[in-house]
């Protein structure tokens, strides 16, 4: 994989694994990290606060049309 580029930001780590784990499920390879979006929100705690969501650049927008279809219950899987 390419530098990786943010997709989305999300509340907390769960939620992250949860948009992940769809884009898997779609054939998208994606990660997550800690974010400063928020920064100091969360201050001592590792697995708190914002995450991004990571993908290929070249998945940029195939994983940005999942997300919209996923929000309106248009799944392809």
């Amino acid at each position: 994989m390419r530098e990786p580029v943010r997709l989305t930001v999300v509340a907390n780590e769960p939620l992250a694994e949860l948009v992940c784990s769809f884009l898997r499920a779609e054939g998208i390879r994606c990660g997550h990290r800690i974010t400063d979006v928020g920064a100091g929100a969360w201050d001592g705690v590792p697995t708190g606060g914002p995450r991004e969501v990571l993908v290929d650049p070249a998945d940029l927008e195939a994983a940005r049309q999942a997300l919209v279809a996923a929000e309106y219950g248009e799944f392809t899987t």
